[in-house]
């Protein structure tokens, strides 16, 4: 079993900073993809900075130039650094992880329980 543990939510004002981790954890064999997902009250989830599979950094148009995802493969972390925070931030943030377990062949996908940021004066 794979768990993703995320930290790091909580309130700042407009244009603090905050940054958010996830660990995975459990039976990896591989991390194909991993990165942050968003919702906010009455709207859709959304990716807000993810590794894909192949190595490359996508970013929500909407965050570019103020987050910057990073990650440790060591740790099977990865990271997300929030600056120039604005109210529109303000949501759950959720890991997402693309994990090939120990011993199978197929990539099976899991979501972390999520961090609440709020940005708020």
């Amino acid at each position: 079993q794979v768990r993703l543990v995320e930290s790091g939510g909580g309130l700042v004002q407009p244009g603090g900073s905050l940054t958010l981790s996830c660990a995975a954890s459990g039976s990896i064999g591989s991390i194909n993809a991993m990165g942050w997902y968003r919702q906010a009250p009455g709207k859709q989830r959304e990716l807000v900075a993810i590794f894909t599979s192949g190595g490359n950094t996508n970013y929500a148009d909407s965050v570019k130039g103020r987050f910057t995802i990073s990650r440790d493969n060591a740790k099977g972390t990865v990271y997300l650094q929030m600056n120039s925070l604005k109210p529109e931030d303000t949501a759950v943030y959720y890991c997402n992880a693309d994990i090939r377990l120990r011993l199978s062949t197929r990539n099976y996908n899991y979501w972390g329980q999520g961090t609440q940021v709020t940005v708020s004066s």
